[in-house]
C-alpha cells in the first residue's frame, strides 16, 4: 500500500492486534482500539494489564490491523514498534477523550468524558514507533 493508501485503511479500521513477548517466551496477542497522531498508532490499556508487564521488560511489540473475507480481498498492515508507555495522567485522559470520538462516532458529551476520567488513572497510554512496516492489499493481485 502506499503511505495515503495505508493512511485510509487505518482510518477505516477499528482493532489492532498487538503482539507482546510474554514471560515465559510465548507471543501475547491482544486486541486494541486505536488512533493514529502523525502517522504513530496510540492506544490505551490498563496499567496493570499483562501487556504492559510484556512491554514493561521488552519495549518491543508486533501490531496487526487487517481485513477482508476472501483470499483476494485480504489486506492488512503489519508494523514492528518500540513502544513508549506513558502513565502521565493528563496524555492518557486526551488519549481516552480521542479514542472516545473515534469509537463513539462524535465528539463525547460530558457523560462520555466523565467516563473517560474515571478510567484515566487506571490506564496508561501506549506509543508505538514504528521501526518496520509491510502492508498487503490482495485485491491488487488481479
Amino acid at each position: 500500500m502506499s503511505d495515503a493508501e495505508l493512511a485510509a485503511f487505518l482510518d477505516a479500521e477499528r482493532t489492532v492486534v498487538c503482539a507482546t513477548n510474554g514471560q515465559r517466551g510465548w507471543p501475547h496477542l491482544m486486541p486494541l482500539w486505536y488512533v493514529v497522531r502523525d502517522g504513530e498508532m496510540w492506544a490505551w490499556t490498563y496499567a496493570k494489564s499483562q501487556k504492559v508487564r510484556n512491554l514493561e521488560r521488552d519495549p518491543r511489540a508486533t501490531l496487526q490491523v487487517e481485513a477482508g473475507e476472501r483470499y483476494d480481498q485480504l489486506r492488512g498492515v503489519m508494523i514492528e514498534a518500540d513502544t513508549r508507555i506513558h502513565p502521565e495522567l493528563e496524555t492518557v485522559t486526551a488519549l481516552g477523550v480521542e479514542l472516545a470520538t473515534r469509537y463513539g462516532g462524535a465528539q463525547p458529551g460530558a457523560e462520555a468524558i466523565a467516563a473517560v476520567k474515571a478510567q484515566a488513572p487506571k490506564r496508561v497510554a501506549l506509543r508505538f514507533v514504528a521501526r518496520r512496516t509491510a502492508s498487503f492489499d490482495h485485491r491488487k493481485l488481479a
